[in-house]
């Protein structure tokens, strides 16, 4: 299995995060890809670090604007009076305002709030250019797996969480959704997504709610008491054409090895049933039992079981990383899970 990497993910380094009214510490810092790089390092894989991601690429996911305001946001916002070291954003449009004609403000404030959905995707000085590079190695992912390898991304910062054009869970370009869309662009009529984040997977759902090309399938922490909050729950399936090709299983708190699997044995079926040419994994570690913000309680042993039977599906996959915030566990789960999968 070959693996793609830059250092470049390295340079974004994310202070503010909101928990429960305080601030502390971000989760999402650089520590965890280096915890992943010793995993990958320890399988023996090929490391690849990727060219510049290519703008149309990312266009077929995220609109040009967005795209634009994630390049510029940190020179904007350094620019205002009295600005902080990050762009967080301090109001959102409301449902009510969209409903009644809202529209993008011209200030970089009212645009940090317009394209992000919440306080935990804040943007610093050298943001984008980790952002982009972690867009490069989800294409080049991608590419591999089209010519029927599998392939691995260590993508930092995340994806899953981000929809077209709004930011979101310290996540800003959708690295699952374009690996998808790259793939289909490589002549793959069906594409398969399996998200088994601890989080529900909201921005991809998004991203693919009107669509039958593209099977959605997300086992996660139930969003009535876990983030995102609103979104994730068992009867959502999809919208116009795309009606039924979106499937969740939102499992209970503190679920184990045996709930979790039997919800990915489920997800599984689904996917089968699809008739996928190529396999999109957003692979997040954070239903492990030691997390820092654990809601699921999945074992080690749990994460090897889980790459075997994702294995045994025997489709091209490209996995994705996605969360995972026990730094020092994350390559050994890394290492467990990819091993089982490649058999």
């Amino acid at each position: 299995m070959k693996a793609f990497w830059d250092p470049a993910q390295l340079a974004h380094s994310p202070q503010f995060f909101l928990q429960r009214g305080l601030v502390r510490s971000n989760y999402e810092v650089p520590a965890r890809a280096l915890s992943l790089l010793k995993g990958c390092e320890s399988m023996g894989l090929e490391m690849a670090t990727p060219g510049p991601a290519d703008r149309a690429a990312m266009e077929a996911v995220h609109p040009a604007d967005y795209l634009d305001w994630l390049a510029t946001a940190a020179r904007q916002w350094a620019a205002m009076p009295g600005a902080g070291p990050e762009v967080v954003a301090n109001m959102h449009p409301s449902p009510e305002m969209l409903a009644t004609g809202a529209r993008p403000a011209d200030s970089v404030i009212g645009r940090a709030g317009w394209y992000s959905a919440d306080a935990a995707c804040p943007i610093g000085p050298d943001s984008w250019t980790s952002i982009e590079a972690a867009a490069a190695c989800a294409l080049a992912a991608a590419d591999e797996t089209a010519r029927n390898h599998d392939s691995y991304a260590l993508c930092r910062p995340p994806g899953h969480h981000a929809y077209a054009a709004r930011a979101g869970g310290h996540c800003y370009l959708n690295n699952a959704a374009m690996a998808v869309e790259r793939l289909i662009s490589h002549g793959a009529r069906r594409v398969a997504v399996l998200d088994i984040d601890s989080h529900h997977g909201n921005g991809t759902q998004g991203i693919f709610w009107n669509r039958e090309d593209v099977l959605f399938t997300s086992v996660h922490g139930d969003p009535s008491g876990y983030y995102p909050w609103y979104v994730g729950h068992a009867d959502e399936q999809g919208g116009g054409t795309g009606l039924g090709f979106t499937r969740n299983f939102p499992l209970a708190a503190g679920t184990g090895d045996l709930g979790w699997l039997a919800a990915l044995d489920a997800a599984l079926r689904a996917i089968e049933r699809f008739g996928a040419d190529a396999l999109v994994v957003s692979l997040g570690f954070d239903a492990s039992k030691d997390e820092p913000l654990n809601f699921l309680a999945v074992t080690e042993e749990g994460f090897t079981r889980a790459g075997a039977a994702i294995g045994r599906l025997a489709l091209p996959a490209a996995f994705i990383q996605e969360g995972g915030y026990n730094t020092d566990l994350l390559g050994l789960l890394l290492e467990r899970f990819l091993t089982a999968f490649c058999g």
